[in-house]
């Protein structure tokens, strides 16, 4: 509930401090005191836009301040936890908007973003404008409204989380079909590119082998020359460098003994016989393994021109990147059978959410269609009550696809003078009609939600006597459960209040302002009275006031 508001420098109020009664609490005066200038004032702590235009004293800034009474409220302490404020029993909304039009929020007198603000305010806060009665014909409101009085809260949070579970698993398999009409655009194409690969069969580092055995064999006849010229001259020449070296050890040898260092001279000169031998063997045996073959060239050469145009083809260099290319595509072709699957499972699981997701949905759509003829026969009394006994509304449910809130279609229908022609409310309803059939409505709801503290604001205009009295009593029985803040010109509402506040102008050398006086029980008398017959009330109009705080 709202504690207290506090508004300092702003349109007509120099400063003021209002501290309200925890129940019906009605706010009159002259018209142009100021009291919707009360709401305004308050709608900016509730997280409304403001500019330099509502400043009393451009020198002086702008400061309003709304301290709120809150136990037990779990989705303000989620807030406050999620947001990083204080928790605290008290929640402070405070608004300043400075000389230059800067403008800065507070919660709990720490700084907030007015996105913050409008989010905590909506949870604390109700405010009923005239205007807004107009959100009656939006058919997201009327659906709230049902879903409210047919006790749906329950069953409503569990259906968006299907019903999100199921667009969810929708939006994978469409992925999952779009990826699967891309790839067998590219099945083809990418089958033709594996054939290739796979009729050439390339082995590891076949074509770098290849290209050195190619250049081996083009090579070969002139290889031969030289191993057989080197083998000749090692082993087979009229003075082979072999023999040649046996006899020059054989000379040496016969003077071995005559110096230290010629024995070891013979040891590696016999090394190196052996040596040049070992490489004469070696040196004929490549000679014998190496044959000019016509046939081998040209099939390499075909090989490697197959390669060759493969490797041009994508743009690679080795025989391993095209190997790897060739694995590339074979995992592509393995996928378009894969997602296949793929699409067949996700298939199965779309239809099992929507199916859950229909099932609670029909859950929904029961309880509004058991209680729309209750909820019609409820407000129709009430329209009665409050000076509507003509008017009828008819609740409209149709069903259409699937969507966040269920299946349903409602529409509020209206006939204002019994001609059985109901028509779409937001055509037909005047703005004094909406108000009072809002009336009707919150009260109604209230009864099923914990609504917050309820701010109206003139929404009694065009009702006198016996439907202005109802109103009252409607919201006499609201604010038992909950604060009802009320701006009203009509006695018969002001009667009923638990603190009555009044508004009024004051004037003096620095000019007119706005202040605001919590009536005592004789002040109360007086100024119902004066709203009844005028400034100089009569004595029957002062025991009629009388007889309105009695009742």
């Amino acid at each position: 509930m709202l504690q207290k508001l506090h508004v300092q420098n702003y349109a007509i109020i120099d400063e003021l401090t209002i501290h309200f009664s925890s129940n019906l609490n009605i706010i009159t005066g002259e018209t142009g005191a100021g009291k919707s200038i009360l709401i305004g004032a308050m709608s900016l702590i509730l997280g409304e836009r403001a500019d330099t235009s509502i400043l009393l004293h451009h020198e002086k800034k702008c400061f309003i301040e709304g301290v709120f009474g809150v136990t037990n409220k779990k989705e303000i302490q989620h807030f406050l936890q999620e947001n990083n404020f204080d928790e605290t029993n008290d929640i402070i909304l405070r608004r300043e908007i400075s000389a230059n039009g800067k403008s800065r929020a507070f919660i709990n007198d720490t700084p907030a973003s007015l996105q913050q603000l409008k989010q905590l305010a909506s949870l604390l806060v109700d405010l009923h404008q005239q205007f807004d009665s107009l959100e009656l014909g939006n058919s997201n409101f009327q659906r709230e409204i049902i879903d409210a009085l047919a006790n749906n809260q329950t069953i409503l949070p569990s259906y968006q989380i299907q019903y999100q579970q199921w667009l969810q698993a929708k939006r994978e398999l469409e992925e999952l079909q779009n990826k699967k009409n891309k790839f067998n655009k590219e099945f083809d194409y990418h089958q033709f590119l594996f054939n290739e690969l796979t009729e050439l069969n390339l082995q590891e580092n076949e074509l770098e082998n290849l290209e050195s055995e190619l250049k081996l064999l083009s090579n070969s006849e002139d290889i031969k020359i030289a191993l057989t010229k080197a083998y000749i001259s090692l082993n087979e020449s009229e003075q082979p460098l072999i023999q040649s070296l046996k006899q020059i050890i054989n000379q040496i040898t016969n003077y071995s003994s005559l110096h230290p260092s010629l024995a070891t001279i013979i040891e590696r000169l016999h090394s190196a016989q052996i040596e040049l031998s070992d490489i004469a063997y070696e040196i004929d045996s490549t000679n014998n393994s190496i044959h000019f073959d016509e046939e081998r060239i040209q099939l390499v050469n075909e090989r490697l021109s197959s390669g060759y145009k493969l490797l041009k083809k994508h743009g690679v260099t080795t025989t391993a990147e095209l190997l790897k290319i060739q694995h590339e595509l074979s995992e592509k072709l393995k996928n378009v059978l894969a997602i296949d699957d793929a699409i067949i499972i996700k298939e199965k699981e779309v239809n099992t959410l929507l199916q859950q997701a229909i099932t609670i949905a029909n859950s929904l759509s029961t309880n509004r269609k058991n209680k729309v003829q209750l909820i019609e026969e409820k407000i129709h009394a009430l329209l009665i009550k409050v000076g509507m006994p003509n008017a009828k509304i008819k609740i409209k449910i149709t069903e259409t696809n699937l969507y966040e809130f269920g299946q349903d279609v409602i529409e509020f229908l209206f006939d204002a003078n019994k001609s059985n022609k109901y028509e779409s409310l937001r055509k037909v309803a005047s703005g004094g009609e909406l108000s009072r059939l809002m009336l009707c409505i919150k009260s109604l709801v209230a009864q099923h939600i914990d609504l917050p503290t309820m701010i109206f604001d003139e929404i009694d205009t065009g009702i006198s006597g016996e439907a202005a009295k109802q109103v009252g009593i409607i919201m006499k029985e609201l604010s038992k459960q909950r604060q009802i803040i009320c701006i009203t010109h009509q006695p018969q509402i002001a009667g009923k209040a638990d603190a009555h506040y009044f508004v009024y102008k004051e004037v003096s050398n620095s000019g007119v302002t706005t202040s605001i006086k919590l009536l005592d029980k004789n002040e109360r008398i007086l100024s119902i009275a004066k709203m009844l017959s005028g400034e100089k009330p009569t004595a029957a109009a002062l025991e009629n006031a009388k007889e309105m705080l009695q009742a």
